[in-house]
């Protein structure tokens, strides 16, 4: 995976599907991260990691977790 796999919201719900198991379209993004059963702390921090490994920077952790929803992390990793 290259950073180009997050250069679109298509690209990050791939790399939340291949790399963490947790399958959301686009349009799921703005859901609240408490009603997707699958996410929790142990798949923030592989998060963290895979998109560290795949863009060579580093991510702020604390923009994640302020997040609520999949799309406010997405723009903290796009940032």
């Amino acid at each position: 995976m290259t950073a180009t796999a997050i250069a679109d919201t298509a690209g990050f719900c791939a790399l939340l599907e291949d790399e963490l198991g947790i399958r959301l379209t686009p349009e799921d993004l703005d859901r609240p991260l408490d009603e997707v059963a699958e996410w929790d702390s142990v798949h923030l921090l592989r998060l963290v990691t895979v998109v560290e490994s795949v863009t060579g920077r580093r991510v702020p952790v604390a923009g994640l977790l302020e997040a609520a929803t999949f799309q406010q992390m997405y723009e903290v990793v796009r940032a």
